[in-house]
């Protein structure tokens, strides 16, 4: 692939760290939904979980983010229409998200290009492989806010993946007592060993009130699950997704006055989540289990992990290797 150039607008990154995403697995796979719809075809490059050094601006840009550290919003709004003008380009209906829809390259590769307007520069203290995590963490920190969780609110984490333990971490920065449920395994072990001490599996989750319940699994059996754990006049914080519909009973919302959020994208939350992770509030660096090289990518797609890898869930890729 040639080198990308900046357009009007636009930057070059030299990218030092990307993740890899739910998501990109299910471009490899063809389950995307967005291939279905026409959002998104092949051929297509992956990756939007990112960090790097500015190395080219294109004009209209100011030349004082060259050689700045940054990450980026994955959601590039048309800036025109009435959602992106009142805030949320990330539900613009012509959206861009880089890596995933609407054409826009990713960050799978040594270069990536992208509006200025998208960037989010990096403080010293968050280094490449905690700025390739701001994207989850911005997607874990809307959930933790949406569970509107005060100390002494316990709450309920369905799924233990990244963004489930990413949304525990911001949940206990904020007071409440996290509980977590999920499979047996290395998932709820790892939990265990992140200091999460009420970590369950179906079998032995106890009969307790959960004043929030977020769920963050891909199971379609799990929106409902979460609405009967949810206490009367709780709060139920969606962000995982199935590959086929879930159905929840509206009558149990209702009747159980129960507040019900959908979390789509990581943009209105991605400052606070660099400055979470440049303060020390919140660590997500065990969730990696390993650092591969662009070659390695086909393998992790494939759902191979690495050899030697870490108990965490994600894989993360240096394109420098």
């Amino acid at each position: 692939m040639p080198d990308p150039e900046p357009g009007a607008g636009e930057v070059v990154v030299d990218v030092e760290r990307a993740g890899v995403c739910g998501t990109d697995v299910e471009f490899f796979t063809g389950e995307m939904a967005y291939l279905a719809d026409g959002h998104a075809r092949f051929p297509l490059r992956l990756g939007h979980e990112w960090a790097g050094t500015v190395s080219a601006v294109g004009s209209g840009v100011d030349r004082a983010w060259l050689g700045r550290r940054v990450t980026g919003d994955t959601m590039l709004g048309c800036g025109r229409c009435r959602r992106c003008r009142r805030g949320g380009q990330h539900v613009c209906a012509s959206r861009q998200e880089v890596g995933i829809r609407g054409g826009r390259a990713g960050a799978l590769a040594e270069r990536l290009a992208v509006p200025a307007s998208s960037l989010h520069a990096l403080p010293d203290g968050v280094d490449a492989a905690l700025g390739a995590l701001v994207e989850p963490g911005g997607n874990a920190l809307r959930a933790a806010r949406a569970a509107a969780a005060v100390p002494g609110d316990r709450v309920l984490v369905i799924g233990p993946g990244t963004i489930g333990l990413l949304t525990a971490m911001f949940l206990r920065v904020a007071g409440a007592e996290v509980h977590l449920l999920g499979l047996p395994g290395p998932a709820l072990d790892l939990a265990r060993g992140l200091g999460f001490p009420d970590v369950w599996t179906a079998g032995t989750l106890p009969r307790t009130p959960f004043d929030a319940v977020v769920d963050a699994a891909n199971d379609p059996g799990g929106p409902a699950r979460a609405l009967e754990l949810v206490e009367p006049g709780g709060r139920l914080v969606l962000i995982g997704l199935a590959g086929s519909a879930s159905t929840v009973d509206t009558r149990d919302l209702v009747l159980g006055d129960v507040t019900a959020t959908g979390v789509l994208s990581a943009s209105p939350a991605l400052a606070g989540t660099v400055a979470a992770y440049a303060a020390g509030q919140v660590d997500p660096r065990p969730l990696v289990a390993a650092t591969v090289g662009l070659d390695g990518v086909a393998a992790v797609l494939a759902g191979r992990r690495p050899e030697g890898a870490g108990p965490g869930p994600k894989i993360a890729v240096d394109p420098r290797r």
